[in-house]
């Protein structure tokens, strides 16, 4: 089961990378909610409509690590954006029937060429 749930999250990876938006509404289900710290609670049409874009701003997601116990998951990863920045991610998968139920995001700090910009206050 584990190995699925991380296969799955991967997948949900490349999928996003490929800017393949029915191989992702594909595993989530149709209870699906999403937060962020700029979304609250989103359902599945929200999710689509006010944070799917087009993937093309991003180079590269690598992930760094995965955790999955039973029907939950973490997963911090680095994005890496075409035009040189990055940010690092953390993001808690909530699974159901086989397919991701929830997903909550919490963003970590910009970084470019290594090392973090400063924060806006």
């Amino acid at each position: 089961m584990t190995e699925n749930r991380e296969r799955l999250i991967r997948n949900l990876f490349a999928a996003y990378l490929a800017n393949d938006r029915q191989q992702v509404a594909d595993v989530l289900a149709d209870d699906f909610r999403f937060t962020s710290p700029f979304d609250d609670d989103l359902d599945k049409a929200a999710y689509f409509e006010r944070c799917w874009k087009h993937s093309g701003w991003i180079a590269r997601h690598d992930i760094e690590r995965i955790f999955v116990r039973g029907d939950e998951a973490f997963v911090t990863y680095l994005c890496l954006a075409a035009d040189g920045r990055s940010f690092r991610n953390t993001e808690f998968f909530t699974f159901a029937g086989g397919k991701v139920r929830r997903i909550d995001v919490y963003f970590g700090a910009a970084r470019q060429d290594g090392r973090f910009l400063p924060q806006q206050r």
